[in-house]
């Protein structure tokens, strides 16, 4: 990049009564950026007039600017810390996102404006929440290593939002209203993932030998289908799915680059698991005559991208999951040939709850693949030795836990290969003959993981005790237990207002005077009063007052009858609450899901 469109590392944002003004306070030079706080109108300026200052704040980046109904909202991030390397240059994660409004005008706007204002301002508070999220000042991120390697002198000098892969690009939404400007000094790309996430990355550092290793582990998601558990499943009509994430492990030793690429992603049907207080939803497969066209789209945007395709899918044989992969494995004959494979793997059927060593089983059926379509290598001069030439895109029904097993079995396999090929292996050489970096490696897929699910289910991954510790562990068990509790709960009570806040954030769902102004049709029968938090009150008071007639010492007429009157009471809620299950629980409002 050139001088001009470095971007600032550090600024301070001053509050005034009318504007907030962004001044660059690190060796960059360059103008203050003033936003007025009534039209959220930008324009440069030379200095800050410092009267009537409100308060100021440090802040690291601007992940970009919203317009709702009256008012436009600044999102800046004002705490990051510095969690690593990649490729030599430093990279960040975001630790706190701060939300500035510039609504002023809303003083002279009508009562129910004000009220719809408030409504979608509260779910930028939900995204302020938003977990891993990372950026760098100097390389673009969004990019793996060999496309980055990829990239010509020319397009090397753009700014990085305009190098940045858009399908990775958190806030290339938010973005727009910098970029119209011209603002590229305050345009910070910043990606979603894993480093301890992806969101981001995780890297450490092991010694076998002589030789010091670095390993980094990216994960990138996709925004093109982004949200939640339940209320983002399958594919679009474009055939983008949910919960798509790009893995890319990357090593570096004496001077050498190597850097493997994995992606997971939805079953790519249309299909839904709408939330309705059962643990586990039934499978809904929709417009399944338009599986075969869904399906080509999906596997030609990712051969465009990666080449070859391998997809291994991990469901299971039989039930609703077996259902969607028999429609899968359908589709699939259509396209597959020489450059898209198809495998099914049932994983539980075959490793169980247990025996996760019997992944072997499905390395011994996809090693060909591996060795052919290899990884990309690059010498001491940062020239190409290897490239890939296809990628394994795994799937199970939330591409979570079995998923995340499978992914850190592959990539354990791909790093061996590569350090038998720097020399830093022989041949019989495995990961489990150092046992330090054997113990770092697994900890850095179970954080990899961890962080991918949190993300989509608001909770740690699934079988994290076999990815961290090699083995199935009581403990673990035990939390697996506890977490699919939680994510019961936050699925059906807590994601239709964060699928929301997404959609917002994300330009998913964009706030238009003209339709969400329109009178609203009156919610009748039990929508109109349906709370799962007051039918379970009225059901533990139904039974609670049943326990005390029938603990009285005496059994009359009366006694019998309220008990029997309370009892009955709770037993009604309760089966108007089942036969009701999808009213009562927290539904998006701005993509209304079927009832």
């Amino acid at each position: 990049m050139t001088e001009s469109q470095k971007l600032y590392t550090r600024m301070r944002l001053w509050e005034f009564p009318d504007q907030y003004v962004i001044e660059p306070t690190d060796a960059t030079p360059g103008p203050c950026l003033s936003i007025s706080r009534v039209d959220a109108s930008l324009n440069l300026i030379e200095e800050v007039t410092r009267s009537d200052v409100s308060e100021t704040f440090t802040i690291f980046g601007i992940a970009g600017m919203l317009k709702l109904f009256a008012g436009s909202y600044l999102i800046a991030i004002t705490e990051c810390e510095c969690v690593g390397s990649y490729l030599g240059h430093p990279f960040y994660k975001v630790t706190s996102l701060k939300v500035f409004p510039c609504d002023h005008s809303l003083k002279n706007s009508p009562a129910e404006q004000k009220k719809m204002e408030t409504e979608f301002s509260a779910l930028l508070k939900v995204a302020e929440k938003t977990p891993g999220l990372y950026f760098s000042y100097h390389v673009n991120i969004t990019l793996s290593a060999q496309r980055l390697h990829e990239l010509s002198d020319e397009t090397r000098l753009l700014p990085l939002w305009r190098q940045a892969e858009p399908r990775f690009l958190w806030n290339n939404y938010m973005l727009e209203v910098l970029i119209d400007n011209k603002l590229d000094p305050f345009s910070l790309p910043i990606i979603q993932g894993n480093i301890l996430i992806l969101s981001g990355f995780q890297s450490f550092q092991a010694a076998i030998g002589k030789n010091v290793i670095d390993v980094t582990l990216i994960a990138r998601r996709c925004t093109r289908r982004s949200g939640t558990r339940m209320w983002r499943r399958g594919a679009d009509s474009d055939g983008y799915v949910a919960n798509y994430v790009e893995s890319e492990q990357i090593i570096t030793s004496n001077g050498y680059t190597a850097s493997f690429v994995q992606v997971r992603g939805s079953i790519p049907l249309i299909w839904d698991q709408i939330v309705n207080l059962t643990y586990k939803p039934k499978f809904e497969i929709l417009r399944l005559e338009d599986a075969p066209r869904v399906i080509e789209r999906h596997f030609l945007d990712i051969r465009k991208r990666y080449g070859n395709v391998l997809a291994v899918d991990l469901v299971n044989k039989h039930g609703g999951e077996g259902r969607l992969s028999e429609k899968f494995a359908d589709a699939m004959q259509h396209i597959s040939g020489d450059d898209v494979r198809y495998l099914h793997f049932d994983f539980h059927q075959i490793c169980g709850h247990v025996h996760f060593e019997r992944l072997s089983i499905l390395y011994e059926q996809i090693e060909d693949f591996l060795v052919k379509n290899r990884y990309l290598l690059l010498n001491e001069k940062g020239e190409k030795v290897e490239v890939q030439t296809g990628v394994v895109r795994s799937n199970c029904i939330d591409c979570l836990d079995r998923t995340n097993v499978t992914q850190s079995m592959i990539g354990r396999k791909m790093l061996e290969s590569q350090l038998r090929r720097l020399g830093l292996f022989d041949a019989e050489e495995t990961i489990n003959s150092h046992p330090n970096f054997d113990d770092s490696f697994k900890i850095l897929w179970a954080n990899h993981g961890d962080e991918i699910s949190i993300q989509y289910s608001g909770t740690p991954a699934l079988k994290g005790d076999f990815v961290r510790r090699g083995k199935r562990t009581f403990q673990g068990i035990l939390n697996d237990g506890r977490n699919s509790l939680m994510r019961y709960y936050l699925n059906n009570f807590c994601d239709g207002t964060k699928q929301d806040a997404i959609d917002l954030l994300q330009g998913h769902y964009i706030v238009s005077a003209s339709r969400d102004m329109m009178p609203t049709s009156q919610k009748g029968g039990i929508e109109a009063i349906a709370s799962f938090r007051l039918a379970m009150a009225l059901v533990m008071t139904g039974l609670f007052f049943t326990m005390m007639s029938l603990r009285r010492g005496h059994y009359d007429f009366w006694n019998v009858l309220s008990s029997i009157m309370w009892a009955s009471m709770s037993l009604a809620v309760a089966i108007v609450v089942k036969a009701n299950g999808r009213v009562f629980c927290n539904r998006p409002s701005l993509h209304k899901p079927p009832r």
